[in-house]
C-alpha cells in the first residue's frame, strides 16, 4: 500500500463509471444505492493508494445486488453486493443453488432513515403512529378497522397544520423498505392499536396482523419510489406537499433543499444514531463471494481497506460523509482478516 492519500475527488459523490471492466483484474461491485456513495469513496481511494485498478461500483438496489452476486462463481459474476438490509434466507438458498457456497458478511456501520420535506415547508414532529395513521390502508377509528379516511395531516395529528398527505416511500425492492416497514409502519400499527385489531380479526394470528399492518393505501397518498434518493428529492421538489423517505447521509448533503422531521422527539443525526437514541436506524452491509478471494486481484485488500480505521473509523472519510461508525468495527476487521464466512441466519 502506498501512503494513504484521500483526495477531494474521493470524497465527492460522483458515481464511478458503471461500464463493464475491460479486464477481470477489476473488482466488480453492485447493489444498494444507500451504500453506493460509501463504496464509491472507498473505491476511489483504493485505486489511488494501492497498485490495483479502481473497482467498478454500480447501484441497482440491495435485493437486486444480492441476487446478482448469487448467480454463480466465476469471472463473469460480481464479487461484492452492497446492501442496506441483511441478506435473506431466499438469497442464501439461491447462492447455494448456484454454487456460491460461502459468503462473507461485512457490516460497515450504521445509517438512519429520515422523513424530510421542502425546506420552506412546515416543521413536522412525527411518531411511527402518525406515519401509520397517514399511510396504512386500514386504520382504527372509534374502535373499528376502516379504510383510511385521512387526507390531510391535521386529521392525523391536531398539532400539524393542514397539508395534503403525500409521502414518497421506498419501493418494495429497496433496501430501505425493510427498516421503514419494521421500525415505522409495524411500530406505528402496534402503537395505534390496529395490530391488535388485525390479530383479533384473524383468530389471534400475529404474523397475519403484521402482514396487514404493512398493507399501505393505494389511493395516491403513499407513493412507492423504486429509484434512488435523487428521484425522491425530485418528487418532493415537484410537489411541495410531498414528504420523502431518505437516508440520513443523503439528507445531510441536501439541507439546502430539505427540512427534516423529528421521530419520537429525536432529531436524526450521526450522534443520535451512535447513541442509540434515534429510533429508525439500520446497519449497512456488503457481502463478499469468498470463492473470489485470491482469484480477483485486490479483492481481499479492498475489503480490508473498506473496514480499516482509516476509512470506516469514527474519524475517517465515511464518517465525514454521514456513516455512523460501528462500535464493533474491530470484530469486523478480525473476521475479514480471517476470511470468516457468515453462519446461518439467526
Amino acid at each position: 500500500m502506498k501512503s494513504l492519500h484521500i483526495t477531494a475527488s474521493a470524497l465527492a459523490i460522483a458515481a464511478l463509471s458503471a461500464g463493464a471492466a475491460s479486464a477481470r483484474d477489476q473488482i466488480q461491485i453492485t447493489g444498494s444505492s444507500t451504500v453506493l456513495p460509501y463504496a464509491t469513496i472507498v473505491a476511489e481511494a483504493f485505486g489511488e493508494n494501492f497498485d490495483f485498478p479502481t473497482p467498478v461500483v454500480e447501484g441497482g438496489g440491495s435485493g437486486a445486488g444480492r441476487k446478482k452476486m448469487c448467480e454463480g462463481v466465476g469471472e463473469n459474476t460480481v464479487d461484492i453486493a452492497n446492501s442496506s438490509s441483511r441478506i435473506s434466507q431466499s438469497d442464501i438458498d439461491l447462492c447455494t443453488q448456484n454454487g456460491v457456497a460461502e459468503v462473507m458478511e461485512v457490516r460497515i456501520g450504521y445509517d438512519g432513515i429520515v422523513f424530510a420535506s421542502d425546506v420552506n415547508g412546515q416543521e413536522f414532529a412525527f411518531t411511527p403512529a402518525d406515519i401509520y395513521t397517514a399511510l396504512g390502508k386500514q386504520v382504527l377509528k372509534d374502535g373499528a378497522l376502516v379504510d383510511n379516511p385521512n387526507t390531510s395531516w391535521d386529521q392525523v395529528n391536531a398539532a400539524f397544520q393542514p397539508q395534503d398527505i403525500l409521502v414518497f416511500v421506498p419501493g418494495t425492492k429497496h433496501g430501505t423498505r425493510e427498516v421503514f416497514d419494521t421500525k415505522v409502519i409495524i411500530a406505528g400499527c402496534e402503537a395505534t392499536g390496529a395490530m391488535a385489531a388485525f390479530a383479533a380479526a384473524n383468530n389471534g394470528d400475529e404474523d397475519k396482523a403484521e402482514e396487514l399492518c404493512m398493507d399501505l393505501r393505494t389511493d395516491g397518498r403513499s407513493v412507492d419510489i423504486d429509484g434512488d434518493y435523487t428521484e425522491t428529492l425530485a418528487r418532493v421538489d415537484a410537489d411541495k406537499n410531498g414528504i420523502g423517505v431518505f437516508g440520513l447521509s443523503f439528507y445531510q448533503n441536501n439541507t439546502d433543499k430539505l427540512r427534516v422531521a423529528t421521530m419520537g422527539g429525536v432529531v436524526p443525526s450521526v450522534d443520535s444514531i451512535a447513541k442509540g437514541e434515534y429510533p429508525v436506524s439500520r446497519p449497512l452491509y456488503f457481502y463478499v463471494k469468498k470463492a473470489h478471494l485470491g482469484v480477483i486481484p485486490g479483492l481481499k485488500e479492498y475489503v480490508e481497506f473498506f473496514v480499516s480505521d482509516d476509512m470506516a473509523g469514527p474519524d475517517g472519510p465515511l464518517a465525514a460523509y454521514g456513516l455512523v461508525s460501528d462500535p464493533e468495527l474491530a470484530a469486523t476487521q478480525a473476521a475479514v482478516a480471517a476470511e470468516t464466512p457468515m453462519g446461518p441466519l439467526n
